[in-house]
């Protein structure tokens, strides 16, 4: 049966949407370099002397003034800045916190090998312990043979009925 463009169904696919392809990880590697950089000293130094001089030059410079006090379009360049990086830095926890969950899934599952490695090895000495109280010793083995050595003598020297 031929699916018609209105037959809503089903899901369209892999189609992308308005004819943009973005490859997710590629984007989602872009997005932890930005929130990485934006969580450095150096660009807290870099945007504030970008604003110190941009405040500077609009307050002094009269004939270079195109954002006169209260400086519009700095708060618009900063409200641009924002509406990108929150969503950049909330993509980059988000790739991280999946790492982490991956990460705790994998020392969740070595964590119960070591412990059913550990039981195992636990009941392997604990059979070794019972072999070994089962086992005679030497000291043991040496007064048993001198009690049976002791009573074939006795055997041997009574006199035959």
């Amino acid at each position: 049966m031929r699916r018609t463009s209105r037959d809503l169904s089903e899901p369209r696919g892999d189609r992308a949407r308005f004819g943009i392809v973005v490859d997710p990880e590629s984007f989602g590697r872009f997005s932890e370099e930005i929130a990485r950089f934006f969580g450095t000293a150096r660009f807290l130094i870099v945007q504030t002397v970008l604003v110190a001089l941009w405040i500077a030059i609009n307050l002094t410079a009269a004939s270079l003034r195109w954002d006169p006090y209260p400086f519009i379009l700095l708060n618009l360049a900063f409200s641009t800045q924002a509406a990108y990086a929150a969503p950049l830095i909330l993509l980059a926890q988000t790739r991280q916190t999946e790492r982490d969950r991956a990460e705790s899934e994998r020392d969740r599952a070595s964590a119960e090998r070591t412990q059913a490695d550990a039981e195992y090895l636990s009941r392997e000495v604990a059979s070794i312990r019972l072999a070994i109280d089962d086992a005679v010793s030497s000291e043991a083995l040496r007064e048993e043979l001198v009690r049976l050595r002791d009573a074939i003598e006795r055997l041997e020297a009574r006199p035959a009925d």
